[in-house]
């Protein structure tokens, strides 16, 4: 079975029910993320924070009912999305949390940094509404797939490459 294939079947099984965390301290991007969200899976749980201070307190509460996919924002107020992503990749509850950054910064460096810290795939946060609703429904299944996978990929996302996404160890 492709990698395709697999994170296609993969998607369809965690339709129903899946935890989404969101931490974002734009208002606007939240309220943009939740109605893209409500389109794409009916019945998925999405939480919101506004900075990685109330994210941690999150995780670290919710131990029994972690997210399967957290979309994290690097720019926060309190504690940034690095500082976050390194502290959730140094906590061993935390292993199966799939970490998607979400941000609008194109540099290099910093990609490759988040990538080296633990994160599975990297979103340029798109212009408008129908390429938000692009990115987070290729996202969703590519970082879950990660979940499962014993040498997991690492992908770049933009609203024009989702068909194709960029392997970022092909890249590197």
């Amino acid at each position: 079975m492709t990698r395709k294939k697999a994170a296609i079947n993969l998607y369809h099984m965690i339709l129903k029910g899946i935890n989404i965390v969101l931490a974002d301290d734009d208002i606007d991007d939240c309220v943009f993320f939740k109605k893209a969200l409500e389109e794409i899976l009916e019945s998925s749980h999405l939480t919101i924070v506004n900075d990685g201070e109330k994210l941690m307190k999150y995780l670290n509460e919710n131990t029994d009912n972690l997210p399967l996919v957290l979309f994290l924002d690097i720019n926060m107020p309190r504690k940034n999305g690095i500082e976050c992503l390194a502290e959730i990749r140094q906590n061993k509850k935390f292993k199966g949390i799939s970490v998607v950054m979400f941000s609008t910064t194109n540099s290099g460096d910093t990609i490759n940094l988040l990538f080296r810290s633990g994160a599975h795939v990297y979103i340029h946060k798109p212009s408008d509404f129908a390429q938000l609703k692009q990115v987070i429904h290729h996202a969703i299944p590519l970082a879950a797939e990660n979940t499962f996978s014993k040498n997991p990929l690492k992908y770049i996302l933009n609203a024009s490459n989702t068909d194709r996404p960029i392997d970022w160890y092909s890249q590197a």
